[in-house]
């Protein structure tokens, strides 16, 4: 079965459409499927939209937050909620497509997990477009993840990927990152992408500042997650290292001053000293901090692996377990 999730905020006028085109293609394709409206604290009519859909389909079902708590919470509402073998995520707005949903679970099973939609033709002011571009750019640069749209609402994972990934504040649009990185295939399809017709954008210029700052979160997550000494560490050592050797030429020029007073300033006098200590102190600090770190991930690591296991091999003489309802 597959698991429609789709956040929804302030999207009244786009449900009911948006319903109807997803029922159109999965009966088209033969598909069975759920749909789960994540309703993330509108302040108009969508959870009763999502209601009265509810009540005429059964299935389709709706969680309604007490506030708005942001995207990934809605999706991680929606992860947990799905019961369907594969989980489809698409924006509420209409932009995405659902007639694309068969080509995104034929891409699915040439052997990917997750499947991102790529906005070739992106139908957006430019004002929108560009600072995408530069972004997915960089995106891609940092991690390693070679994908044109990172920020893509429509998605396509097998259900597996949520067991050993959690959401939290806004990485929900660097889920292809943190599941390539526990070894999960990633690939991308690109989408028929659609005039918005209804509400507007609820993005603006923070967007941006925001996804860089979880840009450097993921980055470090996905390579130092399990061991935060290495980068911390290193880069305490290389500042105490500097600001040792700072040290020991200030301590070397000090002692020639004894014999030779005009030969250097002294050290009260010579910025190299402040410098020298404060790159000891901030060497030392990150390597505390490094510390204290490790200390943590070694005691959150007792709830999660640090691996990933695809399957299992069944011994040859191992017989399968006996149904007990057969007579």
């Amino acid at each position: 079965m597959i698991s429609v999730v789709i956040p929804v905020y302030n999207e009244h006028d786009s449900l009911a459409t948006l319903h109807d085109e997803i029922a159109r293609t999965a009966q088209a394709a033969n598909l069975q499927y759920e749909i789960l409206f994540i309703d993330d604290g509108s302040t108009d009519n969508s959870w009763s939209v999502i209601d009265r859909l509810a009540k005429e389909h059964s299935n389709v079902h709706g969680i309604r937050f007490r506030r708005n708590f942001g995207k990934a919470a809605a999706l991680s509402a929606g992860f947990s909620a799905a019961k369907g073998d594969i989980i489809m995520t698409l924006d509420a707005d209409l932009q995405d497509d659902p007639a694309e949903i068969p080509n995104l679970l034929k891409k699915l099973n040439e052997g990917y997990d997750v499947v991102s939609g790529w906005k070739q033709k992106r139908l957006d002011p430019w004002h929108k477009v560009y600072p995408s571009l530069v972004f997915n750019g960089m995106v891609s640069w940092l991690t390693g993840v070679k994908l044109h749209d990172h920020n893509c609402g429509m998605k396509c994972y097998r259900a597996e990927v949520f067991r050993e990934i959690k959401l939290y504040g806004e990485l929900h649009r660097f889920i292809p990152v943190l599941a390539e990185a526990r070894g999960f295939k990633v690939g991308e399809l690109a989408i028929n992408h659609r005039e918005r017709k209804f509400g507007h954008s609820k993005y603006g210029v923070a967007r941006f500042v925001k996804g860089f700052l979880d840009l450097l979160t993921v980055k470090f997550l996905t390579g130092f997650g399990q061991r935060p000494q290495h980068l911390l560490g290193t880069i305490g050592l290389f500042s105490f290292a500097l600001g040792t050797l700072g040290m020991i030429y200030l301590a070397i020029t000090w002692l020639i001053r004894l014999a030779e007073p005009t030969w250097f300033e002294p050290l009260h006098n010579r910025p190299a000293l402040i410098y020298s200590a404060a790159a000891m102190l901030l060497g030392a600090q990150m390597m505390s901090i490094g510390f204290l770190a490790e200390l943590m991930t070694a005691y959150m690591s007792k709830d999660q692996e640090s691996y990933s296991v695809k399957e299992k091999t069944t011994p040859k003489n191992e017989q399968p377990a006996p149904d007990v309802n057969d007579p």
